[in-house]
């Protein structure tokens, strides 16, 4: 009981520590002097929880390391290299990339030696780019700019006598306006270059009306709907545990009971009961969104932290279903309830009961519910949480209204005994499974490597294989009787227990397991595959792509990713190499993939407003972030579009999802419109 309410405590004060995310990244920057006519530049960074940052040093082909530029520097000249001091970064094997790569968790210093060549002249502008991740999602490398003049110099400092006058400017700033951005894309080296000549202001024009008007991809109503089946068919599971079970008849007769003489007040109250179970978790539904909003929820569910902790909530959920231990509720809290029921009437005593079943029924129900709670957290909806929550109460409520309007249904209930034993029992192997899901997100989001495909995939295959036997009666757990014989249902869910423990076994060997592909650990981190698979053209550059889209009289699908975004390899392994997805795209589109994070310098430093301040895109990666911001007004990858040869979208948006059946919805959508 204790350990309980323990570690339901933690769970509360780390979702309650997580619920306000701030900025990913803040810098401050400053100047240290450091004698003999030097200065050393300082960049402090605070980095959000649950969130990290790369070092300066990071190896070839890895991800978008932190860097400085100068823009301009007069009167000094840069010592040294830009490197982390203090904190040592934590470096780690990453899977992903196949190297050690350090990074940052909370905050960072970095610093950069100057030599001050001319105090009276000094000025030093520029910018610091850093790449934060988490275990969804990575933002752009966008530049946090420093300006520095003789003013800002430390007071200490005291040139030295052997200081001269030595200037080093940086290239110069073009200020370009956003209709010519395209004008430098040629440094992007392409296939080939397209006779078709493409309106380039007309593809940067801004298309988030047009997107808004075919809705999101996660937030559409079909998500919405899957929650409420999904609430739908685990509130009729729950009826199935013994917390819940037998408070079907011994409720529905108290109705009766109470109302002996009146039928017709018995079914209105149990109706009135029916109806407060819904109103109880619906209502928890909504009061969870509305004081975490949707994107803290969204972020919780997929922050590494929560998913240890929601696999070590789920693990000890199923040693208790299957007999180790018994979890319930502290009793003064079910007392309490019964009190109150006793000491209030109409309504007020209905509503009461409803809690008092929700409070029994928790150590059943609990990680019901934290999963479908989590399950719909991803949806980035304020909506789900409750729509999740409205299917499961419907099915926990409509028992008791039915056997209450037909009291002698009751008399066909099978009774209480070993077999919802049994049921519990094979709730703890479902659990115990799904806590796995949990775990290896933690695992990827941290670079540990212990829980890949092929392991995952084992321990899931030993699960349901154990099951199918428990299910035929060769292994008995607490509480449960001897089965003298294998009944029918028993009989089919072993069989079904066997088939899918066989069917994961391909797996083993690269297969893809399409059904359950958003469930297991990427591709990338298979150790054996029997095939590697990849597209045959991808276009580099906007512009070029959408020539070629033009010239071919295809539509052009275009990719936000990364180099550091984890989820776009996620993507690029599991999702684009899938036999149907690729042939869709190698047939039907012109694929277009833009990095966010690549480091190529632009022939010039190009200036643009945004959101009423001016920005400085320096790199290629700079050059796409920006479009994706201004034309699509997103900027999370990976990011995916469906355009036509005026640049405009033809299908909603699709972001990061490893369902193979919703990537291929999203292509052939795009293509139907697009033929339009």
């Amino acid at each position: 009981m204790n350990l309980k309410r323990t570690i339901i405590s933690l769970f509360f004060l780390f979702v309650l520590s997580q619920a306000f995310p701030q900025h990913v990244i803040s810098w401050k920057f400053s100047l240290q002097d450091k004698g003999n006519g030097e200065i050393e530049l300082v960049a402090d960074a605070t980095i959000q929880q649950g969130w990290h940052m790369y070092d300066s040093k990071i190896p070839d082909n890895g991800p978008y390391p932190t860097s400085l530029s100068f823009d301009e520097i007069k009167g000094a000249e840069a010592v040294g290299d830009f490197n982390a001091t203090g904190k040592q970064a934590t470096v780690k094997y990453d899977p992903v990339f196949q190297m050690n790569i350090g990074t940052f968790d909370n905050s960072a210093r970095f610093i950069q030696r100057i030599k001050v060549t001319d105090k009276g002249s000094f000025l030093i502008t520029g910018d610091v780019r850093a790449q934060a991740c988490d275990d969804k999602s990575c933002t752009p490398p966008l530049p946090n700019e420093f300006s520095f003049t003789s003013a800002d110099l430390p007071k200490t400092f005291t040139a030295t006598a052997s200081t001269a006058v030595s200037e080093t400017e940086a290239p110069g700033t073009a200020v370009i306006p956003v209709g010519n951005l395209s004008q430098d894309s040629s440094q992007i080296s392409a296939p080939a270059t397209a006779p078709v000549t493409v309106d380039k202001e007309l593809l940067w024009t801004p298309v988030t009306e047009e997107l808004n008007a075919f809705g999101t991809q996660h937030d559409g109503s079909s998500s919405l709907w899957s929650i409420f089946l999904k609430g739908l068919l685990w509130g009729f599971a729950a009826l199935l545990t013994p917390c819940v079970w037998p408070m079907i008849p011994i409720t529905v007769s108290f109705f009766l009971n109470r109302n002996k003489k009146v039928r017709r007040k018995a079914v209105a109250d149990a109706t009135l009961y029916g109806a407060s179970i819904i109103f109880i978790y619906v209502a928890l539904g909504l009061i969870i969104t509305a004081i975490f909003g949707a994107s803290a929820l969204n972020n919780i569910a997929t922050s590494a932290v929560f998913n240890l902790i929601f696999f070590a909530l789920l693990l000890v959920f199923a040693m208790s279903f299957l007999g180790a231990f018994e979890l319930v509720l502290p009793a003064s809290w079910t007392n309490k309830m019964d009190s109150k029921v006793d000491s209030t009437s109409g309504l007020i005593s209905l509503f009461f009961m409803a809690f008092t079943l929700a409070l029994v029924s928790f150590s059943c129900t609990g990680p019901i519910i934290g999963w479908l709670l989590v399950e719909a957290a991803t949806q980035g909806s304020y909506l789900a949480p409750a729509i999740g929550m409205l299917g499961f109460a419907i099915a926990l409520a409509i028992p008791f209204t039915l056997f209450a309007v037909f009291p002698s249904w009751l008399k066909t209930l099978p009774k209480s005994g070993s077999w919802l034993n049994s049921v519990k029992v094979v709730l703890g192997f479902i659990v115990l499974a799904v806590s796995m899901k949990f775990l290896s997100v933690a695992d990827l989001s941290n670079g540990w490597g212990i829980l890949n495909r092929d392991i995952f995939l084992v321990l899931w295959i030993v699960i349901f294989a154990i099951l199918g036997f428990y299910l035929l009666g060769k292994l008995k757990f607490h509480g449960d009787s001897d089965v003298p014989h294998v009944t029918i249902p028993r009989l089919f869910l072993s069989v079904f227990s066997f088939a899918f423990a066989l069917y994961l076994v391909p797996g083993l060997w690269g297969a893809p397991l399409k059904p359950i592909s958003s469930i297991l650990p990427p591709l990338s981190t298979q150790d054996f595959k029997l095939n590697e698979v990849s597209l045959n053209t991808v276009y580099t550059d906007y512009e070029t792509g959408m020539a070629v889209a033009a010239q071919t009289g295809k539509p052009a699908l275009v990719s936000f990713g990364g180099h550091g975004c984890v989820n776009c390899h996620k993507m690029d392994a599991t999702v684009l190499v899938d036999e149907r997805v690729k042939g869709l795209i190698d047939n039907e589109f012109v694929y277009i993939t833009l990095m966010v994070d690549e480091r190529a310098k632009l022939p010039e430093t190009i200036e643009v407003e945004e959101n009423g301040r001016k920005t400085k895109l320096k790199t290629v990666g700079d050059k796409w972030s920006y479009l994706q911001r201004h034309k699509f007004a997103a900027q999370s990858q990976p990011y995916y579009v469906i355009l036509d040869h005026s640049g405009k979208p033809v299908a909603p948006a699709h972001a990061f999802d490893e369902n193979i059946v919703n990537y291929v919805n999203f292509l052939e959508t795009g293509l139907r419109n697009f033929k339009k």
